[in-house]
């Protein structure tokens, strides 16, 4: 993965009868974050939206995502709109 310029997005252990140093406590923190984000707007879309993906072809599907995207983004600046009047 580094000889191709990625980086691992995975937590890392805790070692064995030991304290997590604090740089892993720092770096899975930091990956926390960003999940959970990211698992926040597919729950909501799975859930409420009844996203479910079969179709025919990788751009049919990427259509149906995107659009499932632009939808909860226009619902999420409603919502935040809404909440900012008050």
């Amino acid at each position: 993965m580094e000889r191709h310029g990625f980086t691992s997005n995975v937590h890392h252990k805790k070692p064995p009868h030991r304290d997590m140093p604090v740089h892993m406590k720092r770096s899975n923190a930091g990956k926390s974050v960003i999940r959970s984000r990211v698992e926040h707007v597919f729950a909501d879309q799975k859930s409420r939206m009844g996203l479910f993906i079969r179709t025919v072809g990788i751009r049919r599907a990427e259509m149906k995502i995107g659009l499932a995207n632009l939808v909860y983004n226009i619902r999420r600046y409603l919502y935040l709109k809404r909440v900012n009047a008050t």
